[in-house]
């Protein structure tokens, strides 16, 4: 039986978001991942990127299904003539750097930070992540699902194996200690937040490596969807009695498949990632920054960069633009999303020589910047910053058909009529609407100085909220009276 990817999305509902496809897992069946991963292929053929006898390397976070999914690609892999090689569970940005060094394709199985219960596939062409056009071309390509290799639940007749474990976590880890130098965190008290990240081990090797005193914390073998742009109330309340209990400089943490970095200063309080970003841009000497819509916007307002650039959310588009910088001529071009995953567009200069480019998210390098930054605190760090703060929450569950309502209501019309919809919604809160920007979703901003940008995931049935103003406080009450405004604007009150 053949079908193409795109029929096969809409018959699974396993559909491509801002990072690669996602979906439940009851309907990530062996056949649906087989056959994206052909249709991946396939497109890599066509690009001159793959042929029977290429390697494919693939790695999985620590998911219950990431072990049956990864299997699922490999057969995919080695029907088509690769010649699989598995990296372990490991980051995934451990994972591209393996792969960008080698030339060859990857991919990445895993949810992130979404639930258990749902799970993904991140695809790498040979040189970088696969962006919006290879998605397109991946979506035309007609796979063969037949030949008796799935039962009628779509899981495979027979048992595939994985290949034995080739190390990439070594080169990982030598990447930083090579850019920061032996004994650049000497002096350092550092707590490790585990929980279920696939990348906990590794990030507390690369601070021992560099002089840290550290204390792992909250390891789970139960996986935790730790997210970093929604941070759970529990894990607030977590950092700060930590802070407290073991005198910290700071407290590290990642998603789940490690790719975006959560840090706390010195009271245990969780930086938001576009400000991490920003502290990150700043000291590995960017001139132009690359990011979403939906961060803060005191990277324009610090004057550190000579060239801000915003994009619609999903590394993706940050990486379409960063390279759009570097054809320009930037010298140090790098890019960062509102979730802190940091993409460096560019070499920049390390303590044993250059450090490569690592265009896809990484968690490591922002944290290990802020913690070696020639500041006496973290927070130090933050109040260099305009006081311009962020705050994102979601409505949870959002059904499909009332985002489609909310987003055709904000916006119909013209720009005057989207102005006065505004108002009328967010008005009595946060002032006369003064600008509607529609590069992804709806972003407001308001007289009195808030933005309120709304946005639909991808990966769930969930609208994003995320607001800005001059203060902490202000930021999360305009995010809470938004979300009550939508609920009462829609019956879901």
């Amino acid at each position: 039986m053949t079908i193409t990817v795109k029929d096969l999305m809409l018959e699974c509902g396993v559909a491509f978001g801002t990072s690669g496809a996602r979906g439940l897992v009851s309907a990530m069946t062996d056949r649906v991942c087989y056959g994206y991963t052909a249709g991946f292929l396939r497109h890599m053929a066509d690009e001159g990127e793959f042929a029977p006898g290429v390697a494919v390397a693939l790695a999985g976070d620590l998911r219950p299904s990431s072990p049956r999914i990864l299997a699922a690609c490999a057969r995919a892999i080695r029907d088509l003539g690769g010649v699989p090689v598995f990296c372990g569970y490991v980051p995934t940005p451990a994972l591209a750097l393996y792969a960008f060094g080698r030339g060859i394709p990857s991919l990445m199985v895993t949810g992130s930070h979404i639930p258990a219960d749902r799970n993904g596939i991140k695809f790498y062409r040979s040189k970088g992540e696969v962006l919006k056009a290879d998605e397109a071309g991946m979506s035309r390509q007609l796979v063969d699902l037949g030949g008796g290799r799935f039962d009628s639940a779509g899981m495979l007749v027979q048992a595939e194996t994985l290949p034995p474990v080739t190390d990439a976590q070594t080169a990982y880890v030598q990447r930083y200690i090579d850019h920061f130098g032996a004994g650049a965190l000497n002096g350092k008290r550092v707590g490790v937040y585990q929980h279920s990240a696939v990348g906990r081990d590794v990030l507390a090797t690369i601070l021992r490596e560099l002089g840290a005193e550290i204390e792992l914390l909250g390891r789970s073998e139960v996986f935790v969807p730790v997210d970093t742009e929604a941070i759970r109330p529990e894990d607030v309340v977590l950092a700060q009695q930590w802070a407290a209990q073991y005198g910290f400089d700071a407290i590290v943490s990642t998603d789940g498949d490690s790719d975006r970095p959560l840090i706390a200063d010195e009271t245990g309080k969780w930086l938001r990632g576009d400000v991490l970003g920003i502290l990150c841009a700043a000291g590995v000497g960017a001139t132009s920054v690359v990011t979403p819509v939906s961060s803060n916007s005191a990277v324009e307002a610090c004057g550190r960069f000579a060239q801000v650039v915003r994009t619609r959310i999903g590394s993706p588009y940050v990486i379409s633009a960063m390279q759009r910088e570097l054809a320009a001529g930037s010298a140090c071009v790098v890019g960062y999303e509102a979730n802190g995953g940091f993409l460096l567009g560019s070499p920049i200069a390390g303590k044993a020589g250059p450090t490569p480019a690592l265009p896809t998210r990484d968690a490591v390098l922002p944290m290990l910047v802020v913690l070696t930054a020639d500041a006496p605190s973290v927070s130090a760090q933050l109040a260099s910053l305009p006081p311009r703060y962020t705050f994102s929450d979601r409505i949870i569950p959002f059904p499909p058909e009332a985002s489609k309502r909310l987003f055709g209501e904000l916006t119909a019309g013209d720009d005057a009529a989207r102005l006065t919809l505004q108002t009328s919604l967010f008005g009595s809160f946060a002032g006369a609407t003064v600008a509607v920007d529609l590069t992804d979703g709806v972003r407001a901003k308001f007289a009195d100085g808030g933005v309120i940008h709304l946005r639909g995931s991808g990966n769930a049935p969930e609208l994003r909220c995320y607001t800005e103003g001059s203060s902490e406080a202000e930021a999360m009450a305009l995010n809470a009276k938004a979300t009550i405004a939508i609920k009462h604007l829609l019956g879901l009150a």
